[in-house]
């Protein structure tokens, strides 16, 4: 490859990165004589290129400006938007209600059981089990279902508690 095209290829990946900031650009050679366009100069043998429009200006910001706090507008339903009668709203929300609370319910229930199998960490040993690294498969196994199960109660806990 040339200078040529190491420089072309460079600024396109330029281009196509879309740095936030201005970079000065180096053309460096190893002592095998490769080249390499890099955005920071690693010794000796690297020159800065002075390429126009390859780097970008970071926008300018002022030292004390901050973002606005103000809270933003409501947003407006459209007119035609169609809206749902407060009595339908609850009869759905009762529904949603009951639906996570059987699946709450559902989701303790395995937990128990998982619990329950894994006995404090030394579950039984089955009949397949005779390999201590299948025995420990399954414990870590155990592990990761109680966890996710965990994980799936607090969840359901909090959709529960967000239901108006």
């Amino acid at each position: 490859m040339n200078t040529r095209t190491l420089v072309l290829q460079g600024l396109a990946l330029l281009a196509v990165s879309g740095a936030a900031q201005a970079q000065q650009i180096f053309l460096c050679v190893d002592a095998e004589g490769r080249k390499e366009l890099t955005d920071t100069r690693r010794g000796k043998n690297c020159k800065p290129l002075d390429l126009p429009g390859a780097a970008i200006p970071a926008p300018a910001a002022t030292p004390g400006a901050r973002r606005s706090t103000a809270p933003a507008a409501p947003a407006v339903a459209p007119a035609n938007f169609p809206r749902v009668d407060s009595a339908e709203q609850k009869a759905r929300d009762a529904d949603r209600r009951a639906i996570l609370t059987e699946e709450l319910n559902t989701e303790s229930r395995k937990l128990a059981d998982l619990r329950k199998e894994f006995n404090n960490g030394e579950p039984e040993r089955r009949a397949d089990e005779r390999n201590a690294a299948k025995y420990q498969e399954r414990v870590a196994g155990l592990k990761d279902s109680i966890a996710r199960s965990e994980q799936n109660v607090e969840a359901l806990k909090r959709e529960l508690a967000n239901i108006k």
